[in-house]
């Protein structure tokens, strides 16, 4: 029944090791690791946790000069509107908890660099929700230190958690092949996947693409996260798959209903069929952006190159995509020189 019933306020989440754990998560209370779902004591302890989620009114923080009055400003300020919406949803969401917080009352010249790490601290089973919250800590601070509100920016010297793993994985080219096997030219599947994968863009811009944005060979975009301005040439596999869709759709991957597909929406799809290709639920659409990376990287382009189709503004993360590969060049090369050092030397006689 969990797996075919979408259960209020139930999280999964797959760990390195391969182990889907369940969540208790409420918007206004600590996330409770639940017992599995084949467990006999799954039930009572999601039946307590809900218990303990009684609808409350949070309390209003707005004191002058405190934490919670500088989140308010700084939602409603220049810099924050001047985002993309997407972006502003993600702050606003985190804005929001941290108002529910008890330093939220804290007065602004009370902060202090070990509170701030305190906070971050806190989060050190979630490293990259942790520097999500410094980052927006150092963003509001700033704020504060711009209106004159403080002297000095308590978030100074508090550093960044270190990540684990290397986000979404790579596909290799078995993987692309046997996904490539199980859904033929022609699919929508297939169309998705090759536009990803040929492309090297994020599913929230290959949803945006259509007949429209084809220009002399090229596709024309400007990346929604980044705002990035791109032109990419089309790969002859991906010009093939385009030839099958028909010109008067709007974006090549719009619904049934004839609307544009949604990235959120692609994204559930994609595992959908990935699981039908028999693949692992690991791999996703962010990870053909990866793969994209790395046959850029081995067909020899340079950094700077794969960062003209990727449209990574830092050339450190396309090196951090390509960094096996540069490694097993590095090491067939150094391997060669060696030998080739040893034939000359072994060939020089002695007079």
């Amino acid at each position: 029944m969990i797996n075919t019933v979408r259960i209020k306020y139930l999280q999964r989440h797959r760990g390195r090791d391969g182990v889907v754990r369940l969540y208790f998560r409420h918007p206004s209370l600590p996330r409770i690791q639940l017992p599995p779902a084949d467990s006999p004591d799954f039930w009572p302890a999601y039946n307590a946790a809900i218990a303990g989620a009684k609808p409350r009114q949070p309390k209003v923080r707005r004191g002058e000069g405190t934490f919670a009055r500088l989140c308010d400003d700084w939602l409603k300020s220049v810099g924050f509107m001047s985002l993309r919406p997407q972006t502003q949803k993600g702050y606003r969401n985190i804005v929001k908890r941290m108002q529910m917080e008890p330093f939220a009352d804290a007065l602004l010249t009370d902060f202090e660099p070990r509170f701030i790490r305190k906070i971050v601290a806190r989060l050190g089973d979630r490293p990259a929700a942790a520097n999500r919250w410094l980052s927006l800590f150092r963003i509001m601070f700033q704020f504060a230190l711009d209106d004159e509100l403080v002297s000095a920016d308590p978030t100074i010297g508090v550093r960044r958690l270190k990540e684990r793993g290397e986000g979404s994985k790579s596909w290799s080219e078995e993987e692309i092949a046997q996904f490539e096997g199980r859904w033929a030219q022609g699919t929508r599947p297939r169309l998705a996947f090759a536009l990803m994968l040929y492309t090297g863009q994020r599913r929230s811009d290959v949803v945006r693409m259509g007949p429209a944005h084809i220009k002399n060979g090229m596709i024309a975009l400007t990346q929604q996260k980044t705002n990035t301005s791109l032109l990419v040439p089309i790969h002859a596999s991906l010009a093939d798959i385009l030839a099958l869709v028909p010109d008067d759709m709007e974006t090549f991957l719009e619904t049934q209903s004839g609307s544009a597909a949604s990235s959120n929406g692609l994204g559930n799809q994609f595992r959908d069929w990935v699981a039908a290709a028999g693949l692992p639920d690991t791999l996703s659409g962010h990870g053909l952006r990866k793969a994209a990376a790395r046959r850029l990287a081995e067909s020899g382009c340079s950094t700077h190159q794969i960062a003209a189709i990727t449209g990574h503004k830092t050339l450190a993360e396309v090196e951090r995509y390509t960094r096996a590969v540069d490694q097993e060049r590095l090491a067939r090369e150094a391997m060669e020189r060696m030998a080739f050092v040893k034939l000359n030397v072994g060939s020089v006689k002695p007079s």
